[in-house]
């Protein structure tokens, strides 16, 4: 007769993903995240794999979650107030970021993306969607008169790409909010 699990793999897979969140690939040891998901190191295993198919199962699903909020944030109304939303979001995450943990996707680029090709794949592929997806509302704010007509929506989502990976480095370390406030206003203010 076949065990059932003992426990909730979506659950597990959640806690996973904060406490990557929080310390990095290389920071958490086996045994803290058979302790901090409250599961066997076996069914660990049984269940995701080795650490690094657990690390990398975590960042697809933070992924899949940022994504979606994206998506969310830039198809309600009109597209200029959509990507002055997804600004301000940006900017106040990295602001009252108390814990000091940062985007997975940043701390991933920074910590192994150029040693570990799977990292990396996800990596750039978690900016080529947020690329594409500014690309496709800049064009509907330029298609709706509220862009104009020269402001070429690639080169400006691949400047907001920058812009959002730079805040949220700079919300990793005791930063002034004030100073990541007030960038956040200029480049609301620089797109109109």
């Amino acid at each position: 007769m076949a065990r059932t699990k003992e426990f909730d793999p979506e659950v597990a897979l959640q806690r996973a993903l904060e406490l990557f969140w929080e310390r990095g690939y290389e920071a958490t040891s086996t045994a803290e995240l058979v302790a901090h998901l409250g599961v066997a190191r076996a069914s660990i295993y049984a269940t995701f794999g080795d650490k690094r198919r657990l690390y990398l199962k975590a960042l697809e699903r933070y992924l899949r979650i940022t994504d979606e909020s994206v998506v969310g944030v830039l198809s309600a109304g009109p597209a200029l107030a959509g990507v002055h939303r997804l600004i301000d979001r940006y900017a106040e995450k990295a602001a009252a970021d108390a814990e000091r943990v940062g985007c997975m996707v940043v701390n991933a680029a920074v910590e192994s993306s150029s040693r570990d090709a799977e990292v990396h794949r996800l990596v750039e592929s978690s900016w080529s969607f947020l690329e594409a997806s500014l690309t496709s509302a800049l064009a509907r704010a330029r298609a709706e008169g509220d862009l104009p007509a020269d402001r070429e929506p690639r080169a400006l989502a691949r400047m907001l790409l920058v812009f959002f990976q730079g805040i949220q480095v700079m919300g990793r370390a005791p930063a002034d909010a004030d100073r990541i406030r007030d960038a956040a206003a200029q480049m609301r203010a620089l797109l109109g």
